[in-house]
Formats: C-alpha cells, sequence, structure tokens
C-alpha cells in the first residue's frame, strides 16, 4: 500500500526541485516502491487528473469547511481514490450536503499537509511541475524501459496512469504492443507558435537549411477539436480532453457514416456556421452544450487530418501521405489549405483565411509525423495577438504554490474619457505571472487596497498592466459586456497612468 504521505512528499519534493532531472528522480523513486495496481491512483494524484475527471468539487467548497486536521497520517491512496469515486458519483437533490459531508470525512482524517495537498487536487490548483512529460520520463525511469515507449503507449491510451500500469507490471514490450485503437480516444497532437508564416516556414527550414521547404499550409478554426472514430455504423466522437460527445452531435455522426471507409480514425474541428461565415467561438460552443438545441448556429465538422484508414495505422506516415488519405476519404469535409514553398503564396493564404473569419493558420512540415500528445515543432500555429494596456481592479489571494500572494487579477477597461472615465471590468487572468511579479504585486496592491470581499483585494485603479489575449467575445459575466479570450500578462506598465489605459471600444472593435 502507498500512504498519502509519501505522495504529499514527493509533490513538496517536485514542486521546491527546479531542476528536472531531481523531479524526475523523486516521481520515479514513489514509483518503484508503487504496486502496478496502484500506479494509475498515484500518477493522477501527482498530476492532478485523478483518474474519475471532474469530481464536482469547487474551491469555495473547500474554503467553507471547517475541518481539523489529524494528528497522524493514516490514509493511503486507495482510501482517497474511493473518496474520489464516492464524490463523483453524488448527483441530484441534496448533492452539495452530501458532497460536503463526504468530503469533510475524508479531510477529517488527512494531516495538515495532506488536506492542502488534496484540496489543490480537488480543485484543479495543483502546481508542482510533474506534467505529462515529465511524468512520462519518471515512468520509463522507475520501469527501466524507453521513454519513446512510454510516450507512444500513453498516446494510444490517452491515460498516462494506465500506461504507468502496463510499464512497471509487463515492461516494454507490453508497452509496445499498444496501438491505436479504433473507438478509443488517443491524445491529439499539439502546435507550437510562430510570430508569421513567413517565420514558421523558416523555423521548419532549420537555420542551416538553404532554402524553404514546402509546407502544407491549412486555415485554423475558431472551434472545438473533435476526433472522430468509425468502426461499420458505430461512430464515436471525442473533445480534445477526449471526453466522449457522440450522443450531442448525431449530425455529425450521420456525416461520418457516409464516408467511403469502414474504419477511420480523423482529426478535425467543430465550427458554428451562420449565412454561410463562420461564428465566434462562444456561439459554437453554446450550440455545442445545448446538443445542437439552441438554433443559433449550424455545427459542422471540417477535417485537418487521418490517423487510420480501413485496418492501417497511418500517424507513423509523413502527412504528405495522410493528406492524400485524407483527401480520399473527406475531400468534401476537408480544412481549406495548400502546399507551398512560396512564403508571399503563404502569406496571402494566411491573410485570405483571416479575412474569411476564420482564427488563423497552421503551417506544418510535409514530412511530420501524427506526434500525439505532444507539441511538436513540426507543426506550428500562426494567428493575430492583440495587447491593449488595461487597469487592475482587484486580485484574488492564490492558493496552491501561490498561496499568501495575490494572484488572479481583474482586469478593468476604460469606459469614457480623462480624469472622469469609469473603469468597467472585462476579464481575469493568472496567466503570465513569474514569482517576482506575484511578490511585487501584492505589495503594490496591498498598499492601494480599498475594501476586501472575501477571497478578493479591491484596488484604487491606479496600476495599469500590457495583457496578451486572442480576442474578445460577448458576456453577460462581466459589467462591459465582453470577456478577453486567453488573457496572459505580459508585463506592468508602471510609466503609463490609467487615463492612457485602452477603452471598451478597443476591446469592442475585435468583435466581428
Amino acid at each position: 500500500m502507498v500512504a498519502l504521505a509519501d505522495v504529499v512528499a514527493t509533490a513538496a519534493a517536485v514542486a521546491a526541485s527546479p531542476a528536472r532531472n531531481d523531479k524526475v528522480a523523486a516521481l520515479a523513486e514513489l514509483l518503484r516502491n508503487t504496486e502496478p495496481s496502484l500506479a494509475p491512483i498515484v500518477v493522477g494524484l501527482l498530476t492532478g487528473e485523478v483518474r474519475q475527471g471532474r469530481i464536482g468539487v469547487g474551491w469555495a467548497a473547500i474554503r467553507d469547511l471547517t475541518v481539523e486536521p489529524a494528528d497522524t497520517t493514516s490514509l493511503h491512496v486507495t482510501d482517497v481514490d474511493t473518496a474520489m469515486t464516492e464524490l463523483a458519483a453524488i448527483s441530484g437533490p441534496g448533492s452539495k450536503a452530501r458532497r460536503n459531508e463526504r468530503l469533510t470525512a475524508l479531510l477529517e482524517q488527512a494531516t495538515e499537509d495532506e488536506g492542502v495537498f488534496l484540496g489543490t487536487v480537488l480543485t484543479g490548483g495543483l502546481r508542482q511541475g510533474a506534467l505529462d512529460g515529465v511524468m512520462a520520463t519518471a515512468i520509463a525511469k522507475a520501469a527501466g524501459v524507453p521513454v519513446a515507449s512510454v510516450r507512444r503507449a500513453a498516446m494510444f491510451s490517452g491515460d498516462l496512469g494506465e500506461t504507468a500500469q502496463i510499464a512497471t507490471a509487463e515492461g516494454r514490450d507490453a508497452l509496445d504492443a499498444a496501438g491505436l485503437r479504433v473507438g478509443r480516444g488517443v491524445q491529439p497532437m499539439l502546435a507550437a507558435t510562430a510570430s508569421s508564416v513567413t517565420d514558421a516556414m523558416h523555423e521548419l527550414a532549420g537555420k542551416d537549411a538553404d532554402m524553404l521547404p514546402e509546407i502544407s499550409i491549412q486555415a485554423k478554426l475558431d472551434g472545438i477539436r473533435l476526433q472522430v472514430h468509425r468502426d461499420l455504423d458505430d461512430v464515436r466522437l471525442f473533445t480534445r480532453n477526449l471526453n466522449d460527445v457522440t450522443e450531442r452531435l448525431e449530425a455529425v455522426c450521420e456525416v461520418v457514416r457516409t464516408l467511403p471507409a469502414d474504419q477511420l480514425v480523423l482529426d478535425g474541428e467543430l465550427i458554428g456556421i451562420s449565412e454561410d461565415s463562420p461564428e465566434m467561438f462562444q456561439d459554437t460552443a453554446s450550440t455545442f452544450s445545448s446538443g445542437g438545441e439552441s438554433g443559433r448556429v449550424d455545427l459542422q465538422v471540417q477535417f485537418f487530418d487521418i490517423l487510420h484508414r480501413d485496418g492501417t495505422d497511418l500517424v507513423d506516415e509523413p502527412l504528405s501521405a495522410r493528406l492524400e488519405h485524407l483527401s480520399e476519404v473527406a475531400g468534401g469535409y476537408t480544412i481549406d489549405g495548400m502546399t507551398t514553398n512560396d512564403p508571399d503564396a503563404a502569406e496571402a493564404f494566411a491573410a485570405a483565411t483571416l479575412e474569411a473569419g476564420h482564427e488563423g493558420v497552421m503551417v506544418k512540415a510535409l514530412d511530420s509525423v501524427y506526434a500525439a500528445g505532444r507539441r511538436g515543432k513540426t507543426w506550428r500555429k500562426v494567428k493575430p495577438v492583440h495587447t491593449y494596456d488595461l487597469v487592475i481592479l482587484g486580485a484574488e489571494w492564490g492558493h496552491g504554490r501561490r498561496t499568501g500572494w495575490l494572484s488572479n487579477l481583474h482586469l478593468g477597461a476604460r469606459d469614457g474619457s480623462g480624469d472622469g472615465a469609469e473603469f468597467v471590468m472585462v476579464g481575469k487572468t493568472f496567466k503570465g505571472l513569474t514569482d517576482e511579479l506575484l511578490k511585487w504585486q501584492t505589495e503594490a496592491f496591498l498598499e492601494r487596497e480599498v475594501e476586501r470581499e472575501g477571497i478578493t483585494v479591491f484596488v484604487r485603479p491606479e496600476i495599469v498592466v500590457e495583457i496578451a489575449i486572442d480576442g474578445v467575445q460577448r458576456s453577460t459575466t462581466y459589467p462591459g459586456g465582453l470577456a478577453l479570450r486567453f488573457a496572459r500578462v505580459l508585463r506592468y506598465r508602471t510609466d503609463k497612468s490609467a487615463t492612457e489605459a485602452n477603452t471598451l471600444d478597443d476591446l469592442r472593435s475585435l468583435i466581428r
């Protein structure tokens, strides 16, 4: 049996170490002393992704509980796993009270350190650096197998914990025998970023290349990543996070059943179309969440890659070959694209794609394999990044690694001009903050504090911060009627006053 205290101690060691090798060594040591059957539980706890998925416990629920921590450690990981399973199953009338009761029973058995750790895991706040890449290396080290075998098996299973169990119990042969299984979600391949199409082409060519390579450039749709599996008439649909959403999208299933193949695994995007134009992501997501019943937009699927066709796995085939397969089986449902080695032609395609209302473009090496579950350097996404100077209206006390620091920023834009302008909240972010910035802003905000409410400290609207965003969307959440998309901190503008911040109208101009 593995004690929860051992997991907590390992998580603390990983969080305290800046060196990747030390993180790997700490994780591998724990995994070597873990029974293979318990590996999925331990890996889930250490990566903050428990095998039960979403438990339904928020930070407010943890904060509002009054629990006296245990003096001595007694919990094992199986106790925690059982509690997680029971919490995830609670639903219906009275579920909040029953969930709090079960949560209290668990935390009463935990020491103070264990309780803090469980709280961060339950609320998705674990920040100890044991991300999938580090954990995959640790699993390989613990089992004495190549890390490439671990990554490939995890790619096909979509489950790093299951992969850890196979590696520690059965070894390399069992890992290498793992393959793509039609009907089971595969971790999607991700892309690195580039500042422009031309830069992306140069990066793919390499610094010593004499000429630019021929590349594939495709439209980057502002939709929902959708992985499609077909085995005869049985169709399964998975999101980027491998959630099964088949029942919500029967119309997509019908489209897939018309394609000329018996077995398929396709990668694509679900996008909302209204009056022959792409809709904003929030409208696509709203229609998707309602199972297509909102009626606001028409959901359509478009594919950009193929992983399997009629008994043959294609993930190790070059993109050029995969695109040929894709054209043959899904020609009428493929994302717009072209191949070229001319940067002017590629830039022109990108400009036309943006003009058509799409998010940007993807630039891909034609010899690239499908590196599922990894952010490969052979795929580059290029999309406009917008920067705005906004005003800090408040911040929330952090938790987990950020306990004791003001972290989540409340961002405001100017509504009006001159000294009499009001500042209206348009979003929040905690991204892009270094430890140095967290320390500085905590001191600066507390000097300007005007009131507190719960975990939020409100401040005089004096500090200007430069924020990068991918765009904005309509919102009823914030008073400005807007919400920022993928906001992250670039720097504080101590050289600017609040009267120089951007306005609501500046942000509104980004809405299509």
